[in-house]
């Protein structure tokens, strides 16, 4: 019986750490869903090099499963496209095949890495890696390539709102030459001129610091209109 039972426990443990990647998915899926809505304020710094785009006070809000709206009262936000992964759920949102990519270390921690192939060939989401902190359950990074709007970076650091695994500030790198002024708009770049952004792979940077959320208190369609 001794014998029987330690076959049992080595077989059970190989299964465990064979569906170990899309278990830690589903738990890091089910943190998040306990979120159903939120209205949050911050503060955002945009810094890429050829605009000049003062620091602003902005409001984010956001609606399961995958609306997610940034609004500056005193004008427009300049966000990539690929930034609606500040809120996890648009990232998490799909059906993806779950690699394990073994261990790194991400704001200070040792974290899993998970790598999400989406199972739907013409999704814009090409590959997603993971960096996810197990005992806590929480994404510390995420970087994401898209078909579309290249391949970007998000840091998350967490605090007053860890229960929720909202994090309190987001930090969010991409290609400027991937990052698309809209039709019609212009800006006072470095040099004091007016003219497209510059070719080449320089990196861009939103800041994003949070001061509050208010939490699953319905947040109307109509915001993200």
């Amino acid at each position: 019986m001794k014998y029987f039972l330690i076959v049992v426990l080595i077989f059970s443990g190989a299964a465990v750490r064979a569906q170990g990647p899309e278990a830690l998915l589903q738990k890091v899926r089910a943190r998040l869903d306990q979120v159903n809505d939120y209205q949050a304020t911050g503060t955002m710094k945009t810094n890429v090099s050829f605009l000049k785009v003062p620091e602003a006070q902005v409001t984010v809000y956001f609606k399961r499963p995958d609306k997610l709206k940034i609004r500056n009262d005193k004008g427009i936000s300049l966000v990539p496209r690929g930034a609606v992964t500040i809120s996890l759920n648009n990232l998490l949102w799909g059906a993806y095949t779950v690699l394990d990519a073994g261990t790194d270390t991400a704001g200070g921690h040792r974290v899993k890495v998970i790598k999400l192939l989406p199972k739907d060939e013409n999704a814009d989401l090409v590959l997603s890696t993971l960096y996810i902190d197990e005992p806590r359950l929480l994404i510390l990074k995420a970087r994401t390539t898209t078909r579309e709007n290249g391949t970007y970076e998000v840091e998350m650091s967490y605090e007053k709102y860890i229960a929720y695994a909202l994090p309190d500030r987001v930090v969010f790198t991409f290609n400027t030459k991937d990052y698309k002024l809209p039709k019609g708009l212009t800006f006072d770049y470095d040099d004091g001129s007016k003219k497209s952004a510059p070719a080449g792979p320089a990196r861009g940077k939103v800041e994003l610091d949070y001061q509050s959320y208010t939490i699953n208190k319905g947040v109307p369609d109509s915001v993200f209109q």
